[in-house]
Parts: C-alpha cells; structure tokens; sequence
C-alpha cells in the first residue's frame, strides 16, 4: 500500500459543515436496535437503503469484523455541600493508579482527571456523599482536589471511601451515565441499558462505541453462520471525542489522547489476515483510530521512535512504506522481546483527508456531527462522496448522532 501521503493541517473546518435540524438527531434509540436504517456505500461508490439486520448480507464472506468491547462507566457524580450548591464531578480517565484496571479494583482511593461542573463553588475542603449499594449497604464517598492535574490538563480528583468495595462498585452506585451533550436531555434509567453495547465487558469510556449499539445476538448469530470472523479491541472513549473543532484551520485543532489495548494474540491474527487479503471491517470510529494506530505504532517501533504515544501528526510527519503487515510485525517482536502479551498504549492521531488507510478496508459508522473530526475521519475514507452520502441520509430521512441510524463504507 502507498505511504500516507499530503498534510490535514490547512483544512479548514467550515468546508466540512451540512444543514443538521435538532428534529432530525435521534434522542432516543429504536425499540429494536436492529431494525435502524442502514446506509451502505458500496466499492463502486453507489448508494443503497438497507437495514442494520440486513448487514451479514452485505459483508464479503472473507472478511474480519472488528469492534470496541469497551464499556461505558457511570462518570458522572453528582456531589452537594452544605449549602445546597451541586458540584458535578466527570470522572475522564485514571491517575493514580493510571491502570484502568487497577483502578476500578481499588477498594479505599483512587484519583482521576475529571471536568467539574460549578467548579467555582467548590475553592476547598472534601465533597461527600452517601453511596448505597445493593443489600442496603451504606459508603461514604468523598472527593477532594489534589491540586494537580491529569495528563489532559483537566483537574485530578481524589476519590477516597470506607469499607472494602471497589471503586466499579461506587460509582456504579453513585454515578450516572454520561449520555452525549447534543441530546439536550438528562441522562434516563433506560440509558444505562441502551448507552452499552451488547459486547461492551470492559470498563473505561465515558462514550459509548456508537456504531455498535445496533447490533443484536440475532446479528451477531447470521454474522457467525456466515464464516466472518469477529474480533474485540480496546479503545476507551473519552470525552474528548464530542470537543468541537474551534480552531478555523485543522492544524490549530487539538486531539484528545484515548487509551487502548490489544492482545499479541489478535495483532499476530490481523497480520495473517492481512496477508490473506482478508477485508477488514472496523465497527465505529473508535476500531478505526485503534486499527490504523497499530500500524503507525509499528513503524514507530521499526524505526527506532517512541510509541507508547502516538502523536497526533505522526502519520503525516513520518511517512512509511512499511507494509501493514511488517508493521504489525515490529510490535509482535517488541512485545515478545519484553515478554508481554498484550500492547498497551496512548494514540491522538488524526484522520483527516490526506490520510491513507492502512488497515481498515471497510467500516460501519453513524452519522457524525457538522464539523467533527470524526466527520473528516469519514471523509478521508471515502472522499467528496462524504457530501452525497449525507445529502442522501438527509432526503431520506435518516436519523442523526449517537442513537441515530448506521452507514456501511466500503473500499
């Protein structure tokens, strides 16, 4: 495959902006979470109108299906002190211990990087609250600044707590779901259920993995029956992925930095897919950025450069020609040469047009917002086309955003 070749830097936001109505952004999901309408962009670039149950019909027979098992946590606390005034605490990502794993498993402390809301209110002292758990168990959760801040720059939070139970526990408890800012509602006892996706196991985001939320075990089932094999990755969402693009040019624009985890087991299996020409199909933009990370991960490593974080400019300042297949070869002789079985690591790159895909030959994905990086990630996939696509989801009415209706690009 060629090097990722141009520079996204001199885009300029605006030309990647649409007419969205608030009535077309779906508010609620469907009752049947696969009978949502399907948009499938075909290699030949022609549009078609399905529906999501239809999608193992779609699919090449030789193809990969890779998804998110990510988890979405209840990150949002809400803490009220004496004065009846409510600090809102965004739990973003770990700190201390930084190991997602870890810290869900602490039984006294931990601490995050968080947003806090009405942070004005809140100049010093601990926050507390009671946590009752299932059997009626009570917990006094407390908060304090620590004065620091996580690698985010977002404020670090110590969460400290009596009794031996986890912080999983806790905030399962104590928190809420963190439904997407567009919807311009709060967060419903049906969201814990709806906002997860039916192969969501491990703990971490603080968004869901949206373009798996259409799936079904009836899905899955005809997906299976039809030979395609389907693998999990890890990608934690962060809040980050809802930032608006302020900046005019792309280049001014920041990207938030996602954990992710995958085993030597799977890269070791993606390298052989790829060698048999299996299609790769990425479900969600998360699998996307987790996919093409891994290979510019092991040029990183083939090339001598750091790579437990990949920079956002990284595919677009170091240009390979590496095949994706070698690339995934460099972190399989990392990981054997410091005796570990599974690649963990920090990626903020990127996707934009100018980008050329490594991995992913096909990818199932929601409608994104007006002027997203996500929007452009689309873009860089499937070109100008990006426009007709969208105009067609919109005379068709589709529904829009988290809970809306799914596309179906393929190369």
């Amino acid at each position: 495959m060629q090097a990722s070749v141009g520079n996204p830097r001199s885009i300029e936001i605006k030309d990647y902006n649409y007419p969205l109505p608030q009535e077309r952004i779906a508010i609620h999901p469907l009752t049947q979470r696969d009978a949502c309408k399907l948009l499938f962009r075909d290699a030949e670039g022609k549009i078609h109108d399905d529906i999501f149950s239809d999608l193992p019909d779609l699919l090449p027979g030789n193809s990969v299906l890779v998804y998110n098992n990510t988890r979405v946590i209840n990150a949002r606390l809400k803490f009220r002190k004496a004065s009846g005034a409510q600090i809102e605490i965004f739990c973003l990502e770990p700190t201390d211990p930084s190991n997602y794993e870890q810290s869900f498993a602490s039984t006294s402390e931990c601490s995050w990087s968080c947003l806090i809301g009405n942070s004005k209110r809140w100049k010093e002292g601990p926050l507390s609250m009671k946590v009752y758990l299932q059997g009626g168990r009570e917990i006094l959760l407390q908060a304090t600044r620590t004065g620091r801040n996580g690698t985010d720059g977002s404020p670090e939070v110590k969460f400290s707590w009596d009794g031996d139970v986890s912080f999983s526990e806790i905030i399962g408890a104590a928190g809420e779901i963190p439904i997407p800012p567009y919807l311009n509602r709060a967060s419903e006892h049906s969201d814990s259920s709806d906002y997860q996706t039916i192969f969501s196991h491990i703990e971490g985001s603080v968004a869901a993995p949206t373009a798996g939320l259409h799936f079904t075990d009836k899905v899955l089932e005809s997906i299976d029956r039809k030979g395609i094999i389907r693998r999990e990755v890890t990608l934690h969402v962060g809040a980050g992925t809802f930032r608006p693009v302020k900046a005019e040019n792309i280049g001014d624009h920041e990207m938030h930095s996602e954990f992710i985890t995958v085993s030597r087991k799977l890269i070791a299996e993606l390298r052989d897919f790829l060698n048999e020409g299996r299609p790769i199909i990425a479900v969600g933009t998360t699998s996307v950025r987790t996919l093409e990370s891994l290979y510019h991960i092991g040029c990183a490593i083939a090339e001598g450069r750091p790579c437990d974080e990949l920079s956002q400019w990284s595919p677009y300042e170091f240009p390979s020609s590496l095949s994706p297949a070698d690339a995934l070869d460099a972190i399989i002789r990392r990981l054997d040469k410091v005796g570990l079985d599974t690649l963990n690591a920090y990626t903020r790159i990127i996707i934009a047009p100018g980008y050329t895909y490594k991995i992913v030959s096909g990818m199932i994905t929601n409608f994104h917002q007006p002027q997203s990086t996500l929007l452009l990630l689309v873009s860089a996939f499937i070109g100008e086309s990006w426009r007709d696509v969208y105009r067609h989801a919109l005379d068709n009415n589709y529904r829009f955003l988290s809970y809306g209706d799914a596309c179906l690009f393929m190369r």
